[in-house]
């Protein structure tokens, strides 16, 4: 067992996750990271710095979100030629898995920097594993396009893929996500995970029919990962029946 850990290198790109609803979801070395890092490249300065102050960790930080990668980009990239250590957070879970982080990769690798993931809390892996879905083999879809044609479409390119599919989704389109797996896929198994890790964590199981019918009655908070596999429904002795769907939680 090592005695203790070794430095950050001077010149590298740290990509630390965080928190994605319970506070202990943050590991201990990427508390360090951020203690020890030059800079902290954030998504939302403001809620990374409530997570930092809650740490007692006082820091410079820079804003990096969808709008300004590139830009932002560049002065990451003068900093680490300085020899500076950057650690770049998103707003919860892992950089670069649907957030700001795969440009600032690149461009850091492009030019010789080293990049070192610093792995913790990620929302598909909690909401697969508690699944009760097939896990041996997935396919992380990530969100689907907003608009109606480009999702439906894109729904009907995946479905020779196989395996359970992992989907993210916001409150304002779960609905619709529900209607259209419910017209294309009607007899899969789809499980909805929602506030992970945290007070009023919830996992629904069922139909896209009967989860649809869940959703029209109440007004769910968060964000989804939406689980679909629709291999159990045609061989439904290979895996153990799913619970039904959960009973109605208080938000």
């Amino acid at each position: 067992m090592q005695d203790s850990p070794p430095p950050l290198r001077p010149g590298t790109l740290y990509l630390v996750a965080t928190p994605i609803g319970n506070l202990e979801d943050l590991t201990l070395r990427s508390i360090r990271v951020l203690r020890e890092c030059d800079l902290v490249a954030a998504e939302d300065t403001r809620r990374t710095g409530q997570l930092l102050k809650h740490l007692e960790i006082s820091k410079p930080m820079l804003s990096y979100f969808q709008f300004n990668e590139a830009r932002r980009s560049e002065q990451i990239l003068e900093r680490l030629a300085q020899g500076e250590k950057v650690a770049l957070v998103s707003d919860a879970g892992s950089p670069g898995i649907s957030d700001p982080g795969e440009r600032v990769v690149r461009a850091a690798l492009a030019a010789g920097f080293r990049v070192e993931a610093v792995p913790g809390a990620c929302a598909l892996v909690p909401a697969l594993t508690a699944s009760g879905l097939p896990t041996d083999e997935f396919h992380f879809i990530g969100f689907l396009p907003h608009k109606s044609g480009q999702r439906r479409n894109r729904l009907e390119a995946l479905r020779p893929v196989p395996g359970t599919l992992v989907i993210y989704e916001s409150p304002f389109r779960i609905e619709k996500l529900l209607e259209e797996l419910r017209d294309l896929y009607p007899d899969s198994q789809v499980v909805l995970a929602r506030e992970l890790t945290k007070k009023f964590e919830e996992f629904l199981r069922g139909t896209p029919a009967r989860l649809l019918e869940i959703v029209q009655k109440r007004a769910l908070k968060g964000e989804f990962v939406v689980l679909v596999n629709r291999d159990l429904a045609a061989t439904p002795t290979a895996t153990s029946p799913l619970p039904p769907a959960q009973p109605d939680q208080s938000d």
